[in-house]
């Protein structure tokens, strides 16, 4: 090594070692040269791990500071991150859970003022770090166990994590995974592992400032050890990013009841917190526990004694009977559950604690027990309710109370499905473009919070391939692509401009929507039509469209996925011409009017008035003729004719509770609102079944919660009350009720300036009376039948 390389390599130490503690400098543009003072985004603090054990498999490690306070601080303030989850403590004291779901190129980090949580004296801040390995979820972008924690440069005790810090650290012997694939639960499934506590190998009592860690063991560094955010001279693994979203809303929730008990007497006290439930020595015993409904979140259970027995903790959905079928979900007489599954093997010790890592979805849990010669004590089992705290800030009341079940249980179906991403909870726990669009409209339209929205258009944006598509589900390192969700990340875009007032965000996407389209436009041959699609063009679960994907789709022309690009087209010229891309809105009008019009022309039958699958005008479904009025391939005036049709013609193929989404934007576009709330079957067989969430699919649905079924929390507040936007950022408002069989109509909706409020009555003559409310800096018009009133910011009586 010569003389200079050395001098460099020092000064590069040196640099670092002096660099700002803030995560996100001031720093623009990397310095030039080799003056090294100013590298972006460089932490001072190193990421770290236990010295021998595998960082690449299955495990748990414990980490712990202890350090010295010569009085209660104001403030201490901390930024962390680790791979893949880790829970941080102060003091004893459960803080958070972390870190936010990413990809490696845009790794979350933590920021948190611990102050409230130090004291005079001795404290110690402990984190446990989960890598499920091998098995772990898809959604898990890992690079190695490790962890890093940075505090402020105010802070009077320098606690960062790094080469020579004082931090200890030991591998949890008493963490094992259990492995789950899609064979072992009837389904595809790739939510990751359950979890073993081996009580006698666990270090009880780590998390407290007296505890013994002698025996702990000096961490080393990471493979690639420095911090670093995007951006970064040299390259890195981990590119570090602040967390965007809130942290998740942590409630305890109590079982509702023991639905089946055998081998010991029936005994609820451990289920309400007030008394041990004591399985006796040498005993069998199986308990199912009824939540009464569907939920999320991380179970948590308290034991004593028990040397030697096992505890099997099963979560299900619902439960089956022996023709696997699950019938009513109320009814459990027969029936037997199957689901993932935790296990604790107690070592005799006293008032120990379970809390599974990883997310659990589930109605019923069911404890299966088997002592050996000590009795075991059930101390107390609850769920914590983890979720995305969504508040619902909007309002929905008719004067009919079913309509008011399905708003409750959508919104249920939603909360259970928006973690740190918009997931489907119990099977694969994905965020899917498809499913995240319409989920991200219940959200803003019922709460208003749009920051789990913005980070799924960012995230969907960063999984971007080189051939110009985003992958259709993220974060995921199983690669999935279907071009056809491609085209609904650009909806969504639609959506988040019409909706909210944030042109600067939206704007950052313009780069990858043209790479999107651009693929799409390669794909249209001579014959003004997509074809020779490449992956998976999926578009509906549809009895008659084969793994989902239309007619054609593959191996030909398919109106129905030449139609989603038309309306794509349509969505981003609108998009491109309001942000000052005239060029590009003029092309993508003029590409849309060509493939409609080839449609028109090579799948139009006009004896029937409806549009087929292909060209060849054999096979017809809902889809390819929803498309078609949502994009005006069909005259105005001829929308509700076929719209009709659609609703009619039982010959078609139909669509599921995902797509019946797209069917009712439809029906509201062409002016048949009133017929919508007697087409909620979809939603009230479900009710009927005892589903207390929305399923993947209207019968003999896989998942019992999937939030693409949650559309009536939008559709209720836009057809049936009539709230929305007439123009971008939701500067023009539209009230246009349809009333339908109701009498009574009251709504609230958030909006970008403040709320958006409807109460208004229909009597016998058809006439309307009521007050609405807009919020300042917007205007709005009342449509009821052929009238309209023009609305001004505040309240508006309606007399009509």
């Amino acid at each position: 090594m010569t003389q200079s390389l050395r001098y460099l390599i020092l000064l590069f130490l040196l640099s670092i070692s002096q660099i700002a503690v803030s995560q996100e400098s001031t720093v623009t543009i990397n310095h030039e040269g080799k003056e090294f003072t100013q590298l972006k985004h460089a932490w001072t603090s190193q990421w770290i791990t236990h010295p021998k054990e595998s960082t690449l498999d299955a495990r748990k490690f414990l980490f712990r500071r202890s350090f010295e306070l010569a009085s209660k601080p104001e403030k201490f303030i901390i930024h962390l991150s680790a791979d893949n989850r880790y829970r941080l403590y102060v003091n004893g004291k459960y803080l958070l859970s972390g870190p936010s779901s990413s990809d490696i190129d845009n790794y979350r980090y933590e920021t948190i003022d611990i102050a409230n949580y130090l004291k005079t004296g001795n404290n110690i801040i402990s984190a446990e770090v989960v890598n499920f390995g091998e098995y772990r979820k898809a959604s898990s972008m890992t690079f190695q166990t490790a962890f890093i924690l940075q505090g402020d440069k105010n802070n009077v005790v320098d606690i960062n994590t790094g080469r020579n810090s004082e931090w200890k650290v030991i591998n949890d012997e008493g963490f094992k995974s259990i492995p789950f694939v899609s064979d072992s639960l009837r389904g595809y499934y790739a939510a990751g592992p359950g979890e073993r506590l081996l009580s006698k190998k666990h270090q009880w009592g780590w998390k407290t400032i007296d505890y013994d860690d002698s025996n702990w063991l000096k961490p080393k560094l990471g493979t690639v050890e420095f911090a670093v955010g995007r951006g970064f001279l040299y390259g890195s693994t981990w590119y570090l990013v602040p967390r965007k979203i809130p942290f998740l809303e942590e409630t305890t929730q109590r079982f509702h009841k023991i639905a089946r008990i055998e081998g010991v007497k029936n005994n609820t006290n451990f289920i309400t917190g007030k008394n041990s439930l004591i399985i006796p020595s040498n005993k069998k015993v199986s308990i199912l526990l009824d939540m009464s409904h569907h939920t999320i979140g991380h179970p948590e259970i308290k034991y004593s004694k028990g040397a030697e027995s096992n505890i099997k903790i099963t979560y299900a959905e619902a439960l089956y009977d022996e023709n696997w079928k699950k019938g009513n979900r109320n009814e459990i007489e027969g029936k037997q559950i199957l689901g993932y599954y935790d296990i604790i093997e107690p070592d005799g010790g006293e008032s120990q604690t379970f809390k599974p890592f990883g997310q659990k979805t589930f109605r019923f849990v069911q404890l299966d027990i088997e002592t050996k010669s000590e009795a075991l004590l059930i101390d107390d089992f609850y769920n914590i309710f983890t979720a995305y705290p969504f508040k619902e800030n909007a309002q929905f009341k008719t004067d009919n109370e079913l309509l008011e079940q399905i708003w409750d249980a959508s919104w249920r179906t939603l909360r259970n499905s928006s973690t740190e991403s918009f997931i489907d909870p119990y099977y694969e726990q994905l965020q899917y473009i498809g499913d995240t669009r319409i989920e991200a409209k219940v959200s803003i339209s019922v709460d208003g919070d749009d920051r789990l929205m913005r980070k799924a258009i960012e995230m969907f944006d960063n999984s971007r391939l080189p051939n110009g598509l985003t992958q259709s589900r993220y974060p995921s390192y199983i690669v999935q692509v279907i071009p056809t969700y491609s085209l609904l990340w650009i909806n969504m875009l639609h959506d988040y401009h019409m909706y909210k007032n944030d042109d600067e965000f939206v704007k950052k996407f313009i780069p990858g929507m043209k790479t999107v389209i651009d693929w799409w436009i390669d794909k249209v041959d001579d014959n003004n039509m997509p074809t020779n699609m490449e992956w998976w063009n999926f578009t509906d679960w549809a009895k008659g469209y084969k793994n989902g994907i239309p007619p054609g789709a593959d191996d030909g022309y398919s109106a129905s996925v030449a139609l989603q690009f038309v309306k794509t087209l349509q969505d981003a010229a609108q998009i491109f011409g309001d942000l000052g891309y005239q060029e590009e809105a003029i092309q993508y009008l003029d590409l849309a009017k060509k493939v409609r019009n080839s449609v028109v022309k090579n799948c139009f039958v006009e004896e029937k008035g409806i549009f087929a699958e292909t060209p060849y005008k054999v096979q017809f479904s809902q889809h390819t003729n929803i498309m078609a009025i949502l994009t005006n391939a069909i005259p105005k005036e001829n929308q509700q004719a076929l719209m009709r049709k659609i609703l009619d013609d039982k010959s078609l193929i139909q669509t599921t509770i995902y797509y019946k989404y797209y069917l009712f934007e439809a029906l509201h576009k062409a002016g048949l609102g009133d017929k919508y709330q007697n087409l909620l079957d979809s939603w009230t067989n479900q009710l009927d079944q005892g589903l207390t969430t929305f399923a993947e699919k209207d019968i003999e649905p896989r998942s019992e919660c999937h939030a693409w079924s949650a559309s009536p929390n939008y559709h209720f507040l836009k057809i049936i009350a009539g709230i929305y936007p007439l123009e971008s950022n939701f500067k023009k408002i539209a009230i246009a009720p349809n009333f339908g069989d109701l009498n009574e109509i009251i709504a609230k909706m958030p909006h970008p300036g403040g709320e958006i409020s409807v109460e208004i009555k229909k009597n016998s003559k058809n006439t309307v009376k009521g007050i609405v409310s807009i919020p300042a800096g917007t205007k709005g018009i009342f449509i009821f039948g052929n009238q309209r009133i023009t609305l001004k910011p505040g309240l508006t009586q309606i007399n009509m």
